[in-house]
Order: C-alpha cells, then sequence, then structure tokens
C-alpha cells in the first residue's frame, strides 16, 4: 500500500536517527553487530516483516513458529553435536540463553539434592550475563582464576565446588580473550558431582562448528564432550540473524524440563513458558529460520572462511605493529590485544579514541586494558585498512601521555 505523508515524514525521521550510528555494513565496526552482505540482510527482514506481530507465546494459533522453532533448533542440535535425544528452545538471545542455563541448574539441583543455597562455578572470563543470571536466580555465583594462557584454571573451579554447587561453566570461545576453555575437563567436574555443565557457545557455536568441517583442529567444546549437559548458541551472531535469536541445546529432554514454566494457579487456563518472555515476536524466529536454511552449509562454510582468515590477519598485522601486543592466539574469530608495556608506554584507550576519530569502532574492555574485536565476514576487506590506521595511531602515541577513557560492553541510560 501506499503511504501516507504523515507515515512516511515518520519513517524519514526514523532513518535520519540512525545517520549518526557506528557503520557496522561497512566493515568498521569489530563489535555489536554481524553482515552477511545485503541479500542476506533482505532475507532476514522480510521474514521478520512477515512474523512480526505473530506470538511464540502459543504455537497451537501460530503453528509457522512451531515449524520455525523446531527446525532451527534442530539445525543447531547438528551443529553443536547433539544426538536425537537432545531438545532444545529458542531464546532472545545470549543473555536468555544463559539464564535459562541458571535456571534449569538451580531446579535440577532443588529437586533432586534439596539445595536451597545453590551455587555457580565459573572463571572470571565467563560471560557477565552469569553474574546476571544468578543475580536475577539467587545462585551464588563463584567466580574463579584463568590460567596465563587466559583459559579456566580446572583445579581453581574444582576446589571452589561443595555440596551446594548446581553448575559449572565453560566457554567456546570465552568472549574476553577469544581462547577455549577445557571443556572436558569441566565436564568431568560436573559429571563428578553430577550437576550440570553448561558451555557457552553463543560466540562461537557456529564458526567452531563449521572451522571443524573445514578441517581445522578445534579443541573439544560441544555436547560431544561427556558430562556437558547443555549449550547455548547465539544466531544474531555468527549465524548473520535478525537481532532477538540465540537456542539453549540440552542433552536431553529431561534436562529441558528443568528450564520451563508450567502453572494452572489462576482463572486465565494453563500457562506454559519455554523462557524468560510470554509473548514474543515470530519476527526473530522467521528470521532466523529464513537466513539458516538460505545460507545452507556451504554459505556458513564461506562466511566463516573469510571471518576465520580476516582474523588471523588481523593478528598477525597487531602482533607486527610496535608498542602492541595480541593476548591470545584466537581459538575462533575474536582476539584482543593490548599495550606491549616491556618495550612501550601506549594508553590503548587512546588509540580506541583516535581510531575511532578515523571511523573505526574498537570494543575497549579489562582488566587488563585492551581492546577487542569481534572479527566477521564483512570485515574481510578492510582488515588492510584496519592496520594501516592502528599503525599510524600507535606511533603517534608511542612515548606520549594521552590517556584515553574506558569502554563499557553494556550501557544504562
Amino acid at each position: 500500500m501506499e503511504l501516507s505523508d504523515r507515515a512516511q515524514a515518520i519513517l524519514n525521521e526514523a532513518r535520519q536517527a540512525g545517520f549518526g550510528d557506528v557503520a557496522w555494513r561497512e566493515g568498521r565496526v569489530f563489535s555489536l553487530a554481524y553482515y552477511a552482505g545485503e541479500e542476506v540482510e533482505q532475507v532476514a527482514e522480510r521474514a521478520h516483516a512477515m512474523y512480526s506481530s505473530a506470538n511464540g507465546l502459543n504455537t497451537e494459533a501460530f503453528p509457522s513458529l512451531k515449524k520455525f522453532q523446531s527446525e532451527v533448533v534442530a539445525t543447531v542440535t547438528n551443529w553443536v553435536g547433539g544426538d536425537t535425544e537432545a531438545a532444545g528452545f529458542m531464546t532472545s538471545g545470549g543473555t536468555e540463553s544463559i539464564l535459562m542455563a541458571v535456571k534449569a541448574s538451580r531446579e535440577r539441583g532443588r529437586q533432586h539434592r534439596g539445595v536451597t543455597a545453590p551455587n555457580a562455578i565459573l572463571p572470571v572470563s565467563a560471560h557477565a550475563a552469569f553474574d546476571k543470571a544468578c543475580h536475577y536466580l539467587g545462585v551464588e555465583a563463584r567466580r574463579t582464576p584463568v590460567r596465563d594462557d587466559w583459559r579456566a584454571d580446572v583445579e581453581a573451579m574444582s576446589a571452589a565446588c561443595d555440596e551446594n554447587t548446581v553448575l559449572l561453566v565453560g566457554s567456546a570461545p570465552q568472549y574476553p580473550q577469544g581462547v577455549i576453555d577445557p571443556i572436558p575437563d569441566i565436564a568431568a567436574i560436573a559429571a563428578r558431582l553430577d550437576v550440570n555443565c553448561h558451555v557457552d557457545a553463543c560466540m562461537g557455536g557456529v564458526t567452531l562448528a563449521y572451522l571443524e568441517r573445514m578441517g581445522e583442529t578445534v579443541a573439544p567444546w560441544n555436547l560431544a564432550v561427556p558430562g556437558v549437559t547443555s549449550i547455548s548458541v547465539d544466531l544474531h551472531k555468527y549465524g548473520y540473524t535478525a537481532k532477538g535469536a540465540s537456542v539453549i541445546v540440552h542433552r536431553n529432554r529431561r534436562l529441558r524440563s528443568y528450564q520451563t514454566f508450567v502453572t494452572d494457579n489462576w482463572l486465565g487456563g494453563l500457562y506454559g513458558s519455554s523462557g524468560v518472555l510470554g509473548t514474543k515476536s515470530g519476527g526473530p524466529m522467521a528470521a532466523a529460520w529464513a537466513v539458516t536454511k538460505f545460507l545452507g552449509d556451504e554459505g556458513y562454510l564461506d562466511l566463516t572462511r573469510r571471518a576465520r582468515e580476516a582474523c588471523l590477519r588481523l593478528a598477525d598485522g597487531i602482533a607486527g605493529i610496535d608498542g602492541l601486543v595480541v593476548r591470545a592466539r584466537p581459538d575462533s574469530t575474536l582476539l584482543s590485544f593490548g599495550a606491549d608495556e616491556q618495550r612501550h608506554s601506549i594508553d590503548v584507550y587512546a588509540v580506541a579514541e583516535a581510531m575511532a576519530t578515523r571511523g573505526w569502532y574498537i570494543d575497549r574492555q579489562g582488566p587488563p586494558p585492551s581492546l577487542h574485536c569481534t572479527v566477521n565476514a564483512s570485515h574481510a576487506d578492510t582488515v588492510e585498512e584496519f592496520l594501516a590506521d592502528l599503525g599510524e595511531v600507535t606511533l603517534e602515541l608511542r612515548g606520549t601521555d594521552r590517556r584515553g577513557r574506558g569502554g563499557t560492553y553494556g550501557t544504562i541510560d
């Protein structure tokens, strides 16, 4: 239909509001957004629009959404090494998937061992969403150190466990330095204690699956590892689907049952919910289904190859810049770098601010003070330009006392 002048004016205002946003489609943003090209974006947007007002609260009314969810979960289950017993749900994102993993572990501990003061054991590198989930759900979050290589210290995790432990966490990869935790060792502790072990593969679930198919050696990370009870994978990251799409897969339906909530303790009838949301838009579900179907194995192999090669070129390039050091060789497509304090005094936050004036957006994190790059396929053609600017900026800042402002991963406004 042809829109009225008023409608057009409002849409134009909405479009103009985005003129100051980061240029994520142009490969100049190493965080927050992922781009696989205009056609993939169009597939996601149009599928999303078709079902944006459909409601995933009740799939009896919307069997389309049941189809989308079941097929998307089946695709992800295949990626993460699940068998025919595995079962899962779509969620609104990695934070909700993580919250559901904590909730499932708490309920299992409560129902089978009578745990009333539950705790979760997680390395300091595990995502902040675990702290958020534990805070919401009344679970003590016990943070443990990482080793010199930034991977989880398994001995410290084991020592932190007690009779109230309900969950151990590993990441594949962890976000801050981009390395995979020793998942088999973490899962073995959980199996010995008969508690849940969740692998946070929100960042790596798609990439690691396809790196293995490309023939790369990948450390054990998924449901093929004995003792792993659940795993989360975000599709709105390296699945390149619309925002609002993640999946949590449990080893079996019994373990999945601890995630759900069911009640008839009101006058409105039986209420069943798989996650935090009640009403939930069908848009992200439809977009995830459409994009995963459209890309298929060949599409994801190509996108993974481009992202991985770009990440390794970036890591090698940064390692060659006098004054900077890569925190760890990336296991997938995330990397972190900081100042080489043995050679030069450089404030990396000042580096980030100088790069921003050249149109680059990089995450600032710490401790230790570092810059973080989430490399996706859109960066395949911009790595060399980024490295050239980074080299010039670092040279300009070497030996100066310029200081920059630390950044935030998430904001409250």
